[in-house]
């Protein structure tokens, strides 16, 4: 049983991008999904720094755009069937529910670039409204921590499981945060531009409805597992709604964690840029074997894991 994970925003790192030009075809789509996000991939994924890309204008189509070359890449090599005859489920960590939708047939890959754009652009401009951020808080006692965010005004608009939460608000109340830790707790400002999966999102919702309103999206041809509840979506248009309501929701990437539990996955492959998902799998997934994206190099450790873990064999699907 096997799952296909992308990252969402604060995986990205300077030059994650670099080593896939390598590949043939690579500059040809970043050169034609630049043109649609209105963002130079290969620079901003190869030449600008971490500061660059902490933009959320720039973050979230950087990610898109690695977790579909990767994806490419991936299920390109004629030892390893399609998407739809080996994955038991696919999905996204905020933003990386984008690629997912499309990996799994509910969008094209340009949509999903074109979509990127818009809800990058939107969630820029309300976060620029007021200055606000996101912290992740890892290990305390959850009670503890849920009332030290209530009492500090703060959201928590991730729960990753596992312990780790994400809090969300203004700039001066992470800062209280960092200096009244909740017991037991360990606070890390993330590398993201605004208080997302929040109600200071709120605006950038309309302009994502409008930018949806004219796709007419596919059922999804792998299970699609949502962020907003870890509820298994089999209806296009539905996925395609909770695509536009998550950029103001909390993600619960916990619950999605429970879904994959559920279904008895007993693989995880995370797409570029891999590691955080895999990483939490790692304690919330225990036993589950993994294969976490980076370079291209680490495509044939996850073609092996697809091997050993696919509903489907490569042989089986030929």
């Amino acid at each position: 049983m096997l799952v296909l994970v992308a990252p969402g925003q604060g995986s990205q790192a300077p030059g994650f991008l670099q080593p896939w030009l390598e590949l043939p075809g690579v500059a040809d789509r970043l050169g034609e999904w630049s043109e649609i996000a209105g963002v130079d991939l290969v620079h901003y994924g190869t030449e600008a720094d971490a500061d660059a890309i902490r933009d959320t204008a720039v973050a979230q189509p950087l990610l898109v755009a690695g977790a579909l070359l990767s994806a490419g890449a991936l299920f390109g090599d004629d030892a390893v069937p399609e998407p739809a005859e080996c994955l038991d489920a696919i999905a996204g960590h905020s933003v990386g529910e984008l690629p997912a939708a499309a990996i799994g047939g509910v969008i094209s890959e340009n949509e999903a670039m074109a979509l990127v754009a818009r809800r990058a652009s939107a969630m820029a401009k309300a976060a620029a409204v007021t200055e606000t951020g996101m912290s992740a808080v890892l290990g305390g006692d959850p009670a503890d921590v849920e009332a030290k965010l209530a009492g500090l005004g703060l959201v928590a608009a991730n729960n990753n499981g596992g312990g780790q939460l994400v809090a969300a608000g203004t700039i001066e109340q992470l800062a209280a945060l960092t200096e009244d830790k909740p017991e037991g707790a360990r606070v890390m400002p993330l590398k993201v531009a605004g208080a997302f999966h929040t109600t200071y999102m709120a605006p950038a919702v309309a302009e994502m409805e409008e930018a949806a309103g004219g796709l007419t999206p596919g059922d999804p041809r792998v299970p699609f597992v949502s962020n907003a509840d870890g509820a298994v979506v089999g209806d296009g248009a539905e996925v395609l709604r909770r695509l536009v309501a998550q950029v103001s929701s909390p993600v619960r990437w916990d619950l999605c964690v429970d879904t994959f539990a559920e279904l008895g996955v007993t693989g995880l492959v995370e797409l570029l840029p891999g590691g955080t998902l895999s990483s939490l799998a790692r304690r919330n997934l225990p036993g589950v074997a993994r294969a976490a994206i980076k370079r291209p190099d680490q495509l044939e450790a996850a073609r092996t894991l697809i091997a050993e873990h696919a509903h489907k064999s490569p042989e089986a699907a030929e």
